[in-house]
């Protein structure tokens, strides 16, 4: 599966006008804030963005906006919000209009944040030992090990996601911020090694998201060339 990548980034290309101080979003190349740029892509509201590195996000000045130094990080208005379950259910009642948080009634809201939660709580975390296995336990001889074992877990959680998608365009059946963060997660698995070639609605929805003009411009505006 060829995923969208890309090297340097060029200017943002927010197309609508608006009446508020855009608001502000730190991000990190490859992390999971990318969720928060897409969503901002779909609603088309004017935002910038500060590309973080691992000494920037440990400058007195970060860690004012975000006291743990990770990204995401929004700033808007008076307001600086961390947490990706957070910023995009923030972003989604910003703007009801664009239903982001399910259709408007109660049973669409709680199956959006159903998915959210799980993509946020379950597979996000699945994912940590992969990339900091030390973190878990010290000893560089058991790394690998450690890796695949999380790999295993995180595929247990795609056959839940491809599952659901069995048809299905969105996780919901509407496009959510869930699943601006589930294609976080399927870029990190296909670049983590987990394997995702049997998962037939998962790389289908992959295909639908990387031809998705926000995801594309969200991935740009990061990355910089979507043809990789």
């Amino acid at each position: 599966m060829n995923v969208l990548t890309a090297e340097s980034r060029p200017p943002n290309t927010v197309r609508a006008a608006a009446t508020r101080k855009p608001m502000k979003l730190y991000f990190f190349v490859g992390a999971c804030s990318l969720a928060d740029h897409i969503v901002l892509e779909w609603l088309k509201v004017p935002y910038d963005t500060v590309r973080m590195n691992h000494e920037s996000i440990k400058t007195p000045e970060y860690l004012a906006v975000n006291p743990a130094g990770t990204v995401p990080a929004l700033v808007d208005g008076t307001l600086s919000l961390t947490e990706n379950i957070a910023i995009l259910g923030y972003l989604s009642d910003l703007y009801p209009d664009a239903q982001l948080l399910g259709d408007g009634t109660p049973r669409g809201r709680a199956e959006a944040m159903r998915w959210l939660g799980f993509l946020n709580s379950d597979v996000h975390g699945a994912f940590k030992p992969i990339f900091s296995p030390g973190r878990y336990l010290p000893d560089p001889a058991f790394a690998e090990a450690i890796a695949d074992a999380a790999r295993l877990r995180v595929r247990g959680y795609l056959d839940i996601l491809d599952a659901q998608l069995n048809g299905r365009s969105w996780l919901t059946g509407h496009r959510t911020a869930a699943d601006a963060y589930l294609f976080v997660m399927l870029r990190w698995a296909a670049r983590l090694k987990v394997g995702i070639a049997n998962f037939n609605n998962l790389l289908d929805f992959v295909e639908r998201l990387q031809a998705d003009e926000g995801v594309r411009t969200a991935i740009f505006d990061e990355e910089s060339d979507v043809t990789k």
